[in-house]
């Protein structure tokens, strides 16, 4: 059972540790010492964890991911100065908040894509291709790629993505239309792909 910080503090507790979280992050970022910001927040698809670095947002994490796993790869793999600071956030807090309540179709933000490398980079590079609402298949992105041959390969990279939401591979489907794995379960993929559907 993963215990919180906060698990046995009062609400006032919480509150001041929360903001002393948050000071914590505002300083290290004016020292230039935070490589990793991050923050969580309330989706349709549960509670999304978002990281980034200066470069740009680096990770969207479902709770099925176990968030603290996700961190700790964070933290071995781009560096361990790891702190929530969701003012760095702020941004992306507010396009992915547009997104879920239909007021945003395409995402502006600036994404750090060093969490993938080779033909995973590829293809998560040209998901964003695929509109909202539109939907393609795994053979099609392959062709999209230049490499219509490597079917199972686009399946690692959407299975791999490391931006889900934001770099769209809830809207690759399976040649026979159905939606295939997804990284947060396939009831999330369901939702997104509802979601932009009711649009």
């Amino acid at each position: 059972m993963n215990i919180s910080p906060n698990h046995f503090a009062s609400p006032s507790e919480a509150d001041t540790l929360s903001r002393l979280r948050d000071k914590l992050g505002i300083a290290a970022e004016a020292e230039g010492l935070l490589d990793v910001a991050y923050t969580t927040i309330d989706s349709p698809v549960g509670t999304l964890l978002l990281a980034a670095t200066p470069k740009g947002l680096v990770r969207v994490a479902y709770e099925v991911e176990d968030h603290a796993r996700v961190l700790d790869t964070l933290s071995h793999r781009i560096s361990p100065r790891v702190l929530r600071a969701p003012r760095r956030l702020d941004a992306a807090m507010r396009e992915l908040e547009e997104y879920f309540s239909k007021q945003r179709r395409a995402f502006g933000l600036p994404l750090d894509l060093s969490m993938s490398r080779g033909f995973c980079q590829l293809v998560q590079q040209h998901l964003p291709e695929i509109g909202y609402g539109q939907t393609r298949t795994y053979g099609q992105v392959a062709e999209l790629v230049g490499k219509p041959k490597a079917v199972r390969a686009v399946g690692t990279a959407c299975a791999t993505n490391p931006l889900p939401v934001v770099v769209p591979c809830h809207r690759v489907l399976r040649a026979d239309g159905t939606p295939g794995g997804y990284v947060g379960g396939p009831a999330a993929k369901q939702v997104l792909l509802s979601l932009e559907a009711a649009a």
